[in-house]
């Protein structure tokens, strides 16, 4: 059965799943409605995009610090949720240091595309035109190509949408909603930095 973009968005609006954990709850499904929104349950995703900050205040936390072994790369990461308690679980505190880990891995340079200020972005896509056109594509064309590739770098410079270095099956969005649904409150990566010896810090866009 063809899975509709419509049907993507009914179920996405019925338990605020993300639009690809719902395209895949509708193919294992074939397409039942109220299947799909059992599977999604099941899984625990329809209950961690509820939770996923709408409206909470998540002043509790952590601020995890890494240091390499050979002391040359560090990260601080602060990691927020609403209670003391569930800052206090060994899955919160586990988290974080998959984060922190993670960070100095791959390193992203912000938490989210949102914090990726607009002249980044429109630098970004205008090297990719450019570059489009130089491989003969027409203008128009070029632009479409251009939006796929800002697509790639995203992935590259947020953090959110990077494979987990873990398990590279799953995003650090995806591994985020599983660590809400199994704590059972909302959890939020505010902001990072990582540092490299002799390097300027990279430093997200998140809040101050």
């Amino acid at each position: 059965m063809e899975i509709t973009a419509k049907m993507v968005k009914e179920l996405r609006e019925a338990t605020g799943a993300g639009p690809l954990d719902c395209k895949k709850a509708l193919t294992e499904t074939n397409g039942d409605m109220q299947k799909a929104v059992d599977y999604l349950r099941e899984k625990g995703i329809a209950r961690a995009n509820k939770k996923l900050g709408a409206g909470r205040t998540m002043n509790e936390g952590v601020i995890e610090v890494y240091q390499h072994f050979n002391k040359r790369m560090g990260v601080i990461v602060e990691v927020n949720c609403e209670t003391d308690f569930v800052a206090n679980t060994e899955a919160f505190r586990a988290f974080a240091r998959d984060i922190a880990l993670h960070i100095i891995s791959l390193a992203p340079q912000y938490v989210r595309r949102e914090d990726i200020p607009a002249e980044v972005i429109e630098h970004e896509r205008a090297i990719q035109v450019a570059r489009a056109i130089e491989e003969g594509k027409p203008a128009e064309r070029a632009a479409q190509i251009a939006e796929g590739r800002l697509n790639k770098f995203f992935e590259e410079m947020c953090l959110m949408e990077q494979s987990f270095y873990k398990d590279e099956k799953k995003t650090i969005q995806q591994l985020l909603q599983e660590t809400v649904a199994e704590v059972g409150e909302s959890i939020e990566i505010r902001r990072f930095a990582r540092y490299v010896l002799g390097e300027d810090t990279q430093q997200d866009g998140g809040d101050e």
